[in-house]
C-alpha cells in the first residue's frame, strides 16, 4: 500500500513538471501562409502563388528548396530555389521584395502573403 502512494506520489510529481515545462517553441507567425509572387522587371513567371509553412519560425515547403525564418518580430529572410526574399509580416498579413534570376536573366518583383 505504502509503494501504491509512493507511485501515486511520483506520478503526479511527474505530471505537473510536464505541464509546468513550456511547449515546442513557436513564434507569433507560425502556420500556414499563402503567398503570391509577383514579377516587375524580368522574364521570370508573371505570378505565382504558393503555400508555405512556418514552423517554430522556420519557413519550409512540401516538394520546393525552401529556406529561411521569419522574426519574432515578422522580419521575413527567405530563400526559395536560388531567388531571395525579404519584407515584413505583421498580424495575418505580410509583404516584401525578392530578386533572382530566370535563364541567368535577372528578375525582381514583389511579394504578398496571408495568413490561411
Amino acid at each position: 500500500m505504502r509503494y501504491d502512494r509512493i507511485g501515486i506520489a511520483f506520478f503526479a510529481s511527474a505530471l505537473t513538471v510536464l505541464a509546468a515545462a513550456p511547449a515546442a517553441a513557436q513564434t507569433p507567425y507560425d502556420g500556414l501562409w499563402n503567398v503570391t509572387i509577383v514579377t516587375k522587371a524580368g522574364t521570370c513567371e508573371p505570378t505565382t502563388r504558393s503555400t508555405l509553412t512556418v514552423s517554430d519560425g522556420r519557413v519550409s515547403a512540401p516538394g520546393a528548396n525552401v529556406s529561411g525564418s521569419i522574426g519574432r518580430e515578422g522580419l521575413v529572410r527567405v530563400s526559395i530555389a536560388g531567388a531571395y526574399a525579404n519584407g515584413q509580416l505583421n498580424g495575418n498579413s505580410g509583404s516584401g521584395k525578392w530578386n533572382g534570376a530566370s535563364a541567368g536573366v535577372p528578375c525582381s518583383g514583389r511579394w504578398e502573403a496571408s495568413r490561411q
